[in-house]
């Protein structure tokens, strides 16, 4: 067997011992890198090892958020493409609206905001009408500064949280699917994922915007 077959094997046997449950999680935090990179989706220290794999994952997916929209000016941010569409602004500050429902939903075991969270974050969250007509005229920094400030907060109360809360089932969701911990925060990932796709297509769209690679 050549060499090429050989690592092949070693990788499939290493990820169906992960996947089952072989490999401790103690195992995989070793293999953290001594210099932080969003580039690497794993365990971080200061986190338990699930929890610090998500943060990893979140943490990529933010710093290609701000990557796409640091340059832009107001005007691009306030590009309405169409009457049914959002803004790149809107959107920004939908994610932050996101992350603030999934906190107080786990972190406080509340199912909805209160009403001063609603009136900050409520045209966000619902976007549409209500959002075209009052997300606008803000610089990046301002949305910047709002999801990075909610950020510091989730990573903040993930800090003193355990891979048994992360993988918890929340009774309240799961009448019907079971829903745990773990997912609600995946989501809050690929959600960021998936409004990324929209922004990068907003971004090809504004006027005088060349083709671009996303």
């Amino acid at each position: 067997m050549n060499t090429r077959s050989l690592n092949r094997r070693n990788f499939l046997k290493t990820g169906i011992a992960i996947t089952t449950g072989v490999v401790p999680l103690t195992s995989l935090q070793a293999e953290t890198p001594a210099k932080s990179s969003v580039y690497f989706i794993g365990p971080m220290e200061g986190y338990s090892p699930q929890i610090g794999t998500l943060v990893s994952m979140l943490n990529y997916n933010r710093h290609t958020i701000v990557q796409m929209v640091k340059s832009l000016t107001v005007a691009e941010l306030d590009y309405l493409h169409d009457k049914n569409a959002n803004t790149i602004g809107a959107l920004v500050m939908h994610l932050g609206a996101t992350e603030k429902f999934y906190q107080v939903n786990t972190f406080e075991g509340r199912q909805d905001l209160n009403d001063a969270e609603k009136k900050e974050w409520g045209a966000a969250m619902n976007l549409g009408e209500e959002g075209r007509k009052s997300i606008k005229g803000q610089d990046v920094n301002y949305y910047l500064d709002k999801i990075t400030e909610v950020r510091a907060k989730t990573l903040a109360e993930l800090k003193k949280k355990d891979d048994p809360w992360l993988l918890a089932v929340d009774p309240v969701w799961s009448k019907e699917e079971t829903f745990n911990t773990y997912w609600k925060w995946f989501h809050v990932c690929e959600h960021e994922a998936n409004h990324r796709g929209q922004i990068a297509w907003l971004k090809g769209r504004l006027p005088g915007a060349t083709p671009g690679k996303e």
